[in-house]
């Protein structure tokens, strides 16, 4: 089975975060069906705040000069452009915190898209989005990615905003092979940041090995 660098590495805008003994450590406490709601927060939040902090250095930059107190000059840089968080509700609500801990007053959308019992295709419920975010940076939020049938439908609301597909970031805690290769086929320019690509979706089209079902670990149990 490949690993999940090497499933990485087929795509050219898959931004894995470094598998380091930090971050494998944080994913064996959230993955653990015996960590208890408070400790499955506290460290999901940690891989949330990284895969934010991730998103940040994508963004574009230009020189900038400033004065020290010591009165000399500093070759610093200085991030262009505004950014804008959107989460797919009700996972996606839990990666705002970590966004907003980040950057300071920054604006946040929400999309609701539920699953259509009769058809079991995604349905768009809800949308509520900044007047400005064509203008912006767009930071997607949903801590999974399994079949993409949500993400991409949440993509689909965000074009026909004029938010260009370059300046879309989808951040991740877990993503299976088959929602990467679906989403990127449809969606080739946008950045998909993630901290974790396990082996597969079962046959209920759950993510194998998984943590369960996120949601209901981080707002529930």
């Amino acid at each position: 089975m490949p690993s999940s660098a090497e499933i990485a590495a087929k795509y050219d805008n898959i931004i894995l975060l470094p598998q380091t003994n930090q971050l494998l450590g944080l994913y064996s406490i959230i993955r653990d069906s015996q960590t208890r709601r408070p400790d499955f927060v506290f460290y999901a939040d940690r891989i949330i705040r990284l895969l934010v902090e991730e998103g940040l250095n994508h963004l574009p930059v230009e020189p900038k000069t400033i004065t020290t107190p010591t009165g000399l000059p500093y070759d610093g840089l200085d991030f262009q452009g505004k950014i804008c968080g959107v989460s797919i509700v009700r996972a996606g609500e839990s990666m705002e915190q970590g966004l907003r801990e980040c950057c300071r007053s920054v604006r946040i959308g929400k999309i609701l898209i539920q699953r259509d019992e009769e058809t079991a295709l995604p349905k768009l419920f809800y949308e509520k989005l900044p007047e400005d975010i064509s203008d912006r940076y767009v930071f997607l939020l949903d801590p999974m990615l399994a079949t993409g049938g949500s993400a991409m439908m949440a993509v689909e609301v965000l074009l026909s905003r004029n938010v260009m597909p370059e300046r879309i970031f989808f951040l991740n805690l877990l993503a299976a092979p088959e929602g990467i290769e679906t989403f990127q086929e449809k969606f080739p320019q946008i950045k998909i940041i993630t901290g974790g690509i396990d082996e597969k979706l079962d046959e209920h089209k759950f993510i194998v090995p998984g943590l369960g079902d996120f949601g209901d670990r981080y707002y529930c149990i």
